[in-house]
């Protein structure tokens, strides 16, 4: 009797061993009879809260599923505007179970790989749908905020929502929008076009400006000499003619000094070339001045 006392128990201790089941905080349990989801009275899933559960070994299995706020952060998508304009949109879903039931069957048993694939698709058909009434105006900064909340409200309540899957779509977040590489090309050369455009319009208001300034500052400049040179004739004028005045005043003082004065500067002409040949009497009046005086 003793001999089987142990086995017993250990038999014992290996059935409420495996007929326990401890659903973790933040996980909710889900009853499968024979691979078979468990429903209550009411037909609905039965699912098991965090805490100490119990189960009919070999015949019965829980399903821990994760209930914690998930993200679903896939790769930049194409999409086209309204305005035909194609668009490379890169967003993520933050999403968590609702119904654990629904979500194991429709999922294939709760693969997460299968849910994220789903849940992307109709991600994506939704934005599609959102993005392809509005422009890209809109997108980048108008209602982009409008665009993100039209899409969480149609994946958890429109015609294909997540919930056929079990799935509550928290939040849709668009990270980053940019052009395709084809299009962006074309863009920047046509921005800088644009710009060429415009720096070739600047350049030429600037050297019309230019070429104002210069013909204005040449006309200040040749009325400046003008109005010099005028001075400056008046002033030589005023000068020849106060020393006129001042030759004539002292030789109309002095007759035979203006005589030898004339006539110095005759011989100053005349002997100037020293190839000037003069033929002329010794006694001509032109040389008495440079005769030796008479005693």
């Amino acid at each position: 009797m003793r001999k089987f006392l142990l086995p017993a128990i250990f038999v014992i201790a290996a059935v409420v061993y495996s007929s326990v089941v401890v659903v973790t905080e933040g996980t909710r349990g889900i009853m499968l009879r024979f691979n078979k989801v468990q429903r209550d009275a009411d037909n609905k899933v039965v699912v098991y809260e965090p805490g100490l559960h119990f189960k009919v070994p070999l015949i019965d299995s829980i399903k821990v599923l994760d209930a914690r706020i998930r993200t679903l952060d896939g790769s930049a998508t194409r999409f086209v505007t309204v305005e035909k304009k194609d668009l490379l949109v890169d967003s993520y879903v933050k999403w968590k179970i609702s119904d654990f039931g629904r979500f194991y069957t429709s999922t294939g048993g709760g693969d997460y790989t299968q849910a994220s694939s789903l849940l992307s698709r109709k991600v994506n058909d939704r934005l599609r749908s959102e993005i392809g009434t509005r422009t890209i105006k809109d997108i980048v900064s108008g209602t982009r905020g409008e665009l993100m909340e039209g899409a969480k409200k149609a994946l958890n309540s429109g015609q294909d929502s997540t919930a056929e899957l079990g799935i509550e779509v928290i939040d849709v977040r668009v990270k980053q929008i940019n052009l395709p590489d084809e299009v962006s090309s074309s863009i920047y050369q046509r921005m800088r076009a644009e710009r060429d455009a415009v720096a070739r319009e600047h350049r030429s208001q600037g050297k019309e400006k230019a070429a104002f300034i210069q013909a204005d500052v040449d006309r200040k400049v040749t009325l400046i000499l003008a109005n010099a040179n005028k001075t400056a004739q008046e002033l030589r004028g005023s000068g020849d003619a106060a020393a006129a005045k001042l030759y004539s005043d002292a030789f109309a003082q002095e007759p035979q000094f203006f005589t030898f004065v004339r006539s110095l500067k005759a011989y100053e002409a005349s002997f100037a070339n020293s190839d000037n040949i003069m033929i002329l009497k010794p006694d001509s009046d032109f040389f008495r001045f440079m005769q030796a005086p008479k005693k």
